[in-house]
């Protein structure tokens, strides 16, 4: 049977981020794709030049209107954009607290555009994190809602994604391709275990949209059933392959997606 994963998420017109990298991402990996789209973005690879965000109660009802009809076997949630849409999103999802939901709190656009309101960082982590399976932030956005300075270390890593995983997530992500070196570590913690998963750094500007496509990859691998240190490491070789070929596709002059497809491709 193949698996049902809805995404709720901001779009990016350009492909490469957003709900558009999700459906891709969730798609290569093997699962069907649905989406409930949380805010309009004008952007490409260059940057973001504004957004327009959906209003709340719509955002409630898209996501309603497919678990009415639908089958979901794991959700991932992106960009949230302010406090009503995450109460939103909450509400929508409280009946479901059963189903899998992969967190990634998309804050900053990687070319330096806010995404989500600084008034709702408390929502988020008083609604949203508590029902999350996994919370996947790279280590900005872990800093960002823990009022902190960004972890450079791996001990700092291990410190910051226990104080998150006290906020209520099952399980925390920490992707650390922030820090300096030729590996890029990712810390998996939960309250009984911990795993490293290190990969080289991959040459190349065109990471765009990396953590759309990383969680919702993820989403697809829980939904199909793995454990979820194997889902992680799954989603990581995808997303691996997926920066390492980007550089086949010509999108844009600045930072260009990644290759989701790159499987398909001759």
């Amino acid at each position: 049977m193949i698996r049902n994963v809805l995404s709720i998420a901001g779009s990016d017109p350009s492909g490469g981020a957003g709900i558009q990298a999700d459906i891709k991402a969730i798609s290569a990996n093997g699962a069907f794709a649905m989406a409930a789209v949380t805010a309009l973005t004008a952007q490409n690879t260059q940057g973001v030049s504004g957004v327009h965000l959906v209003p709340p109660a719509f955002v409630g009802q898209q996501i309603t209107s497919i678990f009415d009809d639908i089958r979901v076997d794991a959700i991932k949630i992106g960009m949230i954009g302010n406090a009503e849409i995450a109460d939103a999103v909450a509400t929508a999802l409280g009946p479901h607290l059963d189903i899998p939901a992969v967190l990634d709190p998309v804050m900053i656009a990687k070319g330096g555009a806010t995404l989500l309101a600084d008034s709702a960082i408390t929502i988020m982590r008083d609604t949203l994190l508590p029902l999350a399976h996994v919370l996947t932030p790279n280590l900005p956005e872990a800093a960002h809602l823990l009022g902190v300075a960004a972890a450079t270390s791996r001990q700092e890593m291990i410190e910051q994604a226990t104080t998150l995983l006290a906020l209520g997530p099952r399980a925390i992500l920490l992707k650390g391709g922030h820090l300096d070196g030729d590996i890029s570590p990712d810390l998996l913690i939960t309250k009984s275990d911990q795993h490293w998963f290190d990969a080289p750094r991959i040459p190349t500007k065109n990471t765009h949209g990396t953590g759309c496509t990383l969680s919702a990859a993820l989403a697809a691998q829980i939904a199909k059933g793995m454990s979820l240190p194997e889902a992680v490491a799954t989603a990581k070789a995808y997303v691996a392959d997926a920066i390492a070929t980007a550089d086949q596709l010509s999108v844009g002059h600045g930072h260009g997606p990644t290759h989701h497809f790159t499987n398909l491709y001759q």
